[in-house]
């Protein structure tokens, strides 16, 4: 069960950045829709993200691109209609702030007024600076995400580990630093080398949350699908699946349909 502070009644980005300080691990999953958000929120974990995976597991895309931002603030809208201690983030999707800052103004500031949401997450470094700095001076929390960022996939081509070259390493770490200097209040990291996320999290003074990381981010973060087993096709190597909700499920549905067919569900007991 969660050993969470009972003390902390919401947690905010002071609270995820005095998490760090302590030298306390931040927990943090996914979250798409009501009942699961609730239950996720719940149980402990410090910061929820609304993360355009929902493409993924929510809509069956392939990639995350397809989201649209009205998709994203229907998600956010009933994760933050659940939740009553978590941090909500919520992904700015594909398209809706690269190369164009006032544009990921509107796009952020309609996720905040319409979702009720917390913060948003960015995917990119020095490409888009000019686009979060816009956000960020709004007043807008923000996020980053680099590393295998899913919304470049194509330009990647692969969903392989990145930043394993000096070059891709060196740049990842100057984009890490630069995004602490222009005031965002977390970084994700994606499918790194554990040794440069050690490298990145000690060299900044803002937390890291790692996917694929290792263990010395300041965080961890899963998809709460593949966490919970619901998805089996996706296994990764740094995916522990906690529970096999896909066999549970299946089987119960399965149990359920043999009643039906069997005339044993509904019962005398179970009908009005």
């Amino acid at each position: 069960m969660s050993v969470h502070n009972p003390d902390i009644k919401r947690v905010t980005t002071h609270v995820i950045q005095e998490l760090k300080n302590k030298g306390e691990k931040i927990s943090a999953l996914t979250a798409y829709d009501y009942s699961l958000a609730r239950l996720v929120d719940m149980a402990g974990v410090e910061l929820i993200l609304v993360g355009d995976s929902a493409s993924n597991v929510m809509a069956g895309h392939e990639t995350t691109l397809p989201i649209t931002l009205d998709q994203m603030i229907y998600h956010a809208t009933s994760v933050v209609r659940a939740v009553k201690r978590a941090l909500v983030v919520v992904d700015l999707p594909f398209g809706s702030y690269q190369g164009n800052s006032s544009e990921a103004l509107r796009s952020a500031i309609r996720i905040m007024k319409e979702s009720g949401a917390h913060a948003v997450k960015m995917e990119g470094g020095l490409e888009v600076r000019e686009s979060i700095i816009r956000v960020l001076s709004a007043g807008v929390p923000v996020m980053g995400h680099l590393g295998l960022t899913p919304q470049s996939i194509y330009k990647f081509g692969t969903y392989a580990v990145r930043a394993k070259e000096e070059t891709e390493a060196q740049k990842l770490l100057e984009d890490a630093k630069m995004l602490e200097d222009i005031g965002c209040f977390a970084v994700v990291l994606e499918k790194i080398p554990a040794v440069l996320t050690k490298q990145v999290s000690q060299s900044l003074t803002i937390p890291t949350i790692g996917i694929g990381a290792g263990p010395d981010a300041d965080g961890q973060i899963l998809v709460l699908h593949d966490l919970l087993g619901i998805n089996k096709e996706f296994k990764p190597r740094f995916l522990r699946r906690y529970a096999d909700l896909h066999g549970i499920i299946t089987q119960a549905i399965g149990h359920y349909v043999d009643d039906v067919k069997d005339l044993a569900f509904p019962t005398q007991e179970e009908a009005y």
